[in-house]
Order: structure tokens, then C-alpha cells, then sequence
């Protein structure tokens, strides 16, 4: 997703920022995508995860102070420091799930090119410098540079058109029960359930994935259109600021926590870092320290993050109701 967001966004910035609309990409066929993207996020949550919890209950139960007090410090840099407005320096603050972050600003009204190029910052800065501080810490390189894999699962069609039906119930259901980006969450929480409840433990192909990080990736890019050179290196500043602060924390946490959590320091870094799911959990691979861990941790992350936001839409539409009742 961060090569097709990453090229897309460079031909309209080089094109000087084309002003919005001159290169249409339908939103509809990105949040399609987006739904298939939330039922692959739900089948994370397998019953083995609760396996875990005896060990890394604390450092899960922390990941909710982290995100909190990440999200705080990411807005008071976007709002003051990069003068953005609320409900974009809201957004933009998010410490982890670009789609997620993404999907819920669409929501809200925040502007969506901004949002877009500060969590493609954030992710971009953290998968290049983390793999970077283990090589000057290790001597070794890490991550996919490193040319290891994560292990593929096994998959059917009926895999797959498992994953394409609970995406389109999941957004049929999620846009009646009102749910907040109904889009992403509806086919998130019924794949969950699915999986916890092991009706369903399938398991789409990692293509599938890839193609749909394709296209939303091009759909993102898209929304750079009047985004200039200048705001974009502002965007890359700030992203710069937010992501040392929240590698910073990170690094306080997995300190504080290691004596009392039998994982070793790298990993509790390593799951507080917020770059992508994979890369981290491959870094952990490389360094042989349990990349199921550092996953766990991620997807929790996410979780976190999506609840958050959700509580947040449901204030700003409170108070968008009440303003308009007055």
C-alpha cells in the first residue's frame, strides 16, 4: 500500500498538487477495499490469543495509557506546532491504522489529504528508522531488508469468498446499526467474532491483501490532489516530531516494563513502536525475539485505536447536534 500511495502521491505532487477532482479515483472502490482490509484485520483474532494473555496481560493492558497519551502529544504537535485544524490534527494524531485514521476523517469532515500524509509519514519514518536503530544496536540487518518472511497460511477459494461475503455483510450490517466508519468496522467486528467464535477460522491469501493495499493505496494517493511541495515537507517535519515522541514513549514503557514481563526489551520495543504490523513483527522475526508477541501487541494497538476514535466521532457528532439544535 505505501509503494502505490507513495508513487501515486509523488506523480500529482510532482504535477503541482493538481487541484481536487482533476484525477477522479471512485471512492466506492476504495472502500470496498477497505472492507475486505477489515475482515483481514478480524481474522487476527484467533482463540490462540488468549493463550497468551497469562504472560503479556500487563504490557496489553498498556498499550490503552500508550495510545492515549501518544494521541495527545501527536495532537498538541498538529494543532499548535503545525497549525492544522481540530478535527485534522485529531486524526492525524492517531498512533497507528492509516485506513482506520483515514476512514473515520472521512467521516468527520477533516481533510483527508493532510490525514493521509501524516500517517504515510508516521509509517514510513518508523519502518525506516526502527529496522535502522537495531542495525546500530545489533550489527545486524533487520526487518524485510533482511529477507525474511513471515510464515503463509494455507488457503482454499472458499477462503476467499468467505473473506468477500463477510465484507459485504459487514458493511451492509455496519451502516445499519450507524456504526462509526461503518465501513471498516462493521466487517472488522463480525470477522473477529467469527474467528474468536471459530464459525469461521479462514484465513484469506496474502494477494488478496496485497491487491487490496493496491488500490487503496492508489485511492489514497489520489487525495494528495492540492497538497503542495511545501505543505508536504511540513507534513514530513511534523511526522518527524510525532514519531521520535512516540518512539521516545515506547522506549519508556518497554524500560519500565521488562522486569516485570518474561519478554525480552527488544520485543516490548518493538510492540510499542507504531509502524506497520508486518514490518515490526518482521523486525522481531529477524531478531529472533517472537514476532507473535509483536503482532499481538499491534493488532491490540489497533483495536485500541479504533475504539478511541470511535469514542471521539461519537463526542464531535454530539456536538455537532447540539450546536445545531441551538
Amino acid at each position: 500500500m505505501i509503494g502505490s500511495l507513495l508513487i501515486t502521491a509523488l506523480l500529482i505532487v510532482g504535477a503541482g498538487g493538481a487541484n481536487a477532482g482533476d484525477i477522479p479515483f471512485p471512492r466506492s472502490v476504495r472502500q470496498s477495499f477497505t472492507a475486505v482490509i477489515g475482515v483481514m484485520i478480524g481474522q487476527n483474532f484467533s482463540p490462540e490469543l488468549f493463550g497468551l494473555l497469562d504472560r503479556l496481560w500487563l504490557s496489553l493492558l498498556m498499550v490503552i495509557p500508550f495510545v492515549i497519551v501518544a494521541h495527545a502529544i501527536g495532537f498538541a504537535v498538529y494543532r499548535y506546532l503545525g497549525g492544522y485544524d481540530r478535527l485534522t490534527a485529531i486524526f492525524a494524531a492517531v498512533p497507528g491504522g492509516l485506513i482506520e485514521a483515514i476512514t473515520f476523517a472521512e467521516q468527520t469532515g477533516a481533510r483527508i489529504g493532510i490525514v493521509t500524509v501524516q500517517h504515510f509519514a508516521r509509517v514510513i519514518l518508523v519502518i525506516t528508522i526502527v529496522p535502522m536503530l537495531f542495525f546500530f544496536w545489533t550489527g545486524e540487518v533487520v526487518g524485510s531488508a533482511s529477507g525474511v518472511e513471515l510464515a503463509k497460511q494455507g488457503y482454499s477459494y472458499i477462503d476467499i469468498l468467505l473473506t468477500l461475503a463477510v465484507a459485504a455483510f459487514g458493511m451492509f450490517l455496519g451502516k445499519k446499526l450507524r456504526l462509526p466508519a461503518s465501513i471498516l468496522i462493521g466487517p472488522l467486528v463480525l470477522s473477529a467474532i467469527l474467528q474468536l467464535t471459530g464459525l469461521m477460522p479462514a484465513h484469506a491469501p496474502s494477494w488478496l491483501l496485497n491487491v487490496a493495499q493496491l488500490v487503496i493505496g492508489v485511492g489514497l494517493g489520489s487525495e494528495f490532489q492540492g497538497i503542495s511541495r511545501t505543505q508536504l515537507v511540513k507534513s514530513l517535519g511534523l511526522g518527524l516530531v510525532t514519531m521520535v515522541a512516540y518512539l521516545v514513549l515506547g522506549l519508556g514503557l518497554a524500560a519500565l516494563l521488562q522486569p516485570f514481563i518474561p519478554v525480552p526489551f527488544s520485543a516490548l520495543f518493538l510492540s510499542y513502536a507504531p509502524g506497520g504490523v508486518t514490518e515490526m513483527s518482521l523486525v522481531a522475526l529477524s531478531l529472533s525475539v517472537g514476532p507473535i508477541i509483536v503482532a499481538a501487541h499491534h493488532v491490540f494497538r489497533i483495536s485500541v485505536t479504533v475504539v478511541v476514535m470511535t469514542l471521539i466521532t461519537k463526542k464531535l457528532e454530539a456536538e455537532a447536534g447540539s450546536g445545531e439544535g441551538r
